[in-house]
């Protein structure tokens, strides 16, 4: 128990160590990240080519509110293609796939903003070379490494790659992913 809270509380650790941190341009280093974008998450996920699935899955669940608030959060975005390969959902704009939608958005939303880099300094922190992150749908994901590549994996096993670039918001930071992070038990609506 101990072991999984340390590893959902590093990503929390690096971000405060990072405001701590001093003058890095008194010391001839990088000034560091790149400010965020005034536009929120929601903004962001509508204003890139490539998410429109998730997007309007978020719209249809109505969490297009979350998105568009104070948070912070990352998003791992998975791509319109994640959402075509086999086994992936239906059409998640329907009134009767409202909760599916809502619960794979869920999954792949965490408190915090979290940058690759805060991923890679968590990474090699963590002597494992695995770090968990608890989603806004109380499941865990997992980040390691595969090679050079950050491989994201939830509780049901389903893996995404982090791919392209990470976006900036001013209520969080977007994570592309090349895949859905729910298995069947987590993106299936309940029973009627």
């Amino acid at each position: 128990m101990r072991t999984i809270m340390r590893r959902a509380l590093t990503p929390l650790a690096v971000l405060l160590l990072a405001a701590c941190g001093g003058d890095n341009e008194a010391e001839g280093e990088a000034a560091g990240p790149a400010a965020p974008s005034s536009r929120t998450l929601a903004a962001t996920l509508e204003g890139e080519s490539g998410y429109g699935a998730l997007g309007r899955a978020a719209a249809n669940a109505g969490l297009g509110d979350v998105l568009e608030g104070v948070g912070p959060y990352t998003l791992f975005a998975p791509a319109d293609t994640a959402f075509s390969a086999p086994g992936a959902p239906a059409d998640l704009t329907t009134e009767a796939r409202r909760a599916e939608g809502a619960a794979l958005l869920r999954a792949h939303i965490v408190p915090g903003a979290l940058t690759r880099a805060d991923i890679d300094a968590a990474l090699e922190r963590d002597a494992d070379g695995n770090v968990q992150l608890r989603t806004v749908a109380n499941t865990l994901l997992t980040l390691s490494r595969d090679g050079g590549t950050v491989v994201v994996t939830s509780e049901s096993g389903a893996r995404g790659r982090l791919t392209g670039e990470e976006r900036l918001a001013s209520n969080g930071v977007l994570q592309p992913v090349d895949g859905l992070l729910v298995g069947p038990a987590q993106g299936a609506a309940p029973a009627a």
